[in-house]
């Protein structure tokens, strides 16, 4: 009974907002405050100051250095997610109170500066503002959370969370001399190991088998395969107009990327089973069970759910939480299995009341472990396939996976009304975030009733 009172209070804080429910209205305080045991609550329009989320688009993901972004320089990438976000809810780009981009690989200067010049492409006046983030493999997430915050403080009432990364123009590369402190502390040395010898670790440490993680890979494929072939993504994917230049003669030819170009539809246990680890010469991580290296990016537009309906905007979903928790670096790919039930937790609910999961596949092993520690349906996660065959442009993978998810929620309607979004991240943490499917509005269908409605309203205030 003491858990469930508890639970009660974190929903009636979530439930009552400063343009919360109507105070005369105490019976439907009272049946929310008792929804504690399924964690099931009521959402509807009254909750002006949700922050909603009213599109989310990306670009196809290449792969790094001979997929088709190759010569596309980073700002080309992020120009036309940025733009199809004002021309497809014909919103006037002035109203946008800032643009944050999670990248990682870009220098700080450097990217922040082709942020700027992309939102000048995509035609967004000299008022608004744009900033970088950077939390590694979360910063497009991260990005969206920041975005979602600000609203919620009310610094502004309309943002846009994005992503953006160019593996071809930025590789993974450690510049300048490491301080020799380092190694007299063993969790900062183990900030410098390669994220191939923490998957190592993972699967060493919680007994990951070499096959759990390729039959991963396989699944990994065969539903980005077969989302692909089915349309499932082109709601999401924006086309991006580019050229390629061949290394030998020079010669630029111009084309139209629309299609993720990393997914293999036959791979096979079989010949996963051929390739040679990586990173450790008696070990299970293979260029076949890790995340692709790619090129991509993706934005989110995100405002006050008042503002959205005085617009006519369609909402595609609901921001409710986002947590950012720390682990053991040398194992990093934990990060989801701690993120996730904190996240759930802060929204008020249990593991079972999500009905999506996009996890990213930073490597199988991570994965395997975090879907196994959790306890997961497998039939809830990556539906349509996961990094290991779409790919991971670091700081784009947050906002791409936001896309993706919501796209789906909206395709599944009132069989699917929470989703959540979590990735490792190197260093050593990991992040998630819960969402809402957009158009939910539904009474409180599993609310106790009782007699005394006004004392139990008051027990739980």
């Amino acid at each position: 009974m003491e858990k469930a009172i508890n639970r009660q209070k974190v929903l009636l804080h979530h439930l009552r907002p400063s343009s919360s429910l109507p105070s005369h209205d105490s019976s439907l305080s009272a049946s929310a405050c008792l929804a504690g045991d399924s964690a099931a609550y009521q959402r509807s329009s009254v909750f002006g100051d949700d922050v909603v989320i009213v599109a989310a688009y990306r670009t196809a993901l290449c792969k790094s250095k001979r997929g088709g972004f190759k010569d596309t320089h980073p700002d080309d990438l992020l120009a036309p997610v940025l733009k199809a976000l004002i021309e497809k809810t014909n919103l006037n780009p002035s109203e946008v109170g800032d643009i944050i981009v999670g990248s990682v690989l870009g220098p700080g200067s450097q990217r922040a500066s082709e942020c700027r010049m992309a939102a000048f492409y995509a035609g967004f006046p000299e008022t608004v503002p744009v900033r970088t983030v950077n939390r590694q493999c979360s910063s497009g997430l991260q990005a969206v959370a920041d975005v979602a915050a600000a609203i919620k403080a009310g610094f502004y009432d309309i943002g846009i969370g994005a992503g953006l990364e160019s593996m071809t123009a930025n590789p993974m590369a450690w510049e300048g001399s490491v301080n020799p402190k380092v190694k007299m502390f063993e969790q900062a040395k183990n900030c410098l190991l390669p994220m191939g010898i923490t998957s190592e670790n993972v699967a060493h440490r919680f007994g990951v088998t070499r096959e759990q993680q390729d039959q991963a890979a396989v699944e990994s494929h065969r539903k980005a395969a077969a989302a692909t072939a089915s349309g499932r993504f082109k709601d999401e994917i924006i086309p991006v107009s580019t050229k390629l230049v061949d290394p030998k003669t020079g010669e630029e030819k111009s084309f139209t990327v629309s299609v993720d170009d990393g997914i293999r539809p036959n791979a096979s246990l079989a010949d996963l089973a051929k390739l040679k680890p990586v990173f450790k010469k008696d070990g299970s991580t293979t260029a076949g069970n890790a995340s692709q290296v790619s090129d991509g990016a993706g934005a989110v537009l995100l405002m006050k759910r008042s503002v959205a309906i005085k617009k006519g905007l369609p909402i595609l979903g609901v921001f409710r939480t986002f947590a950012a928790v720390g682990v053991d670096p040398a194992i990093m790919g934990v990060g989801p299995a701690v993120a996730i039930p904190a996240a759930v937790k802060a929204a008020g609910l249990e593991l079972d009341d999500i009905d999506l999961f996009e996890i990213n596949e930073a490597f199988a092993s991570q994965f395997v472990y975090c879907r196994n520690k959790l306890e997961l349906d497998p039939e809830k996660i990556n539906v349509n396939g996961g990094a290991m065959a779409i790919g991971h442009p670091l700081g784009a993978t947050g906002a791409r996976c936001v896309a993706t998810l919501l796209h789906e929620m909206k395709r599944r309607g009132k069989d699917c009304r929470f989703g959540v979004i979590s990735m490792c991240i190197g260093t050593g943490m990991g992040a998630a975030a819960v969402f809402e499917r957009g158009d939910v509005a539904d009474e409180l269908c599993n609310a106790r009733k009782v007699d005394n409605h006004n004392l139990l309203s008051k027990d739980c205030l």
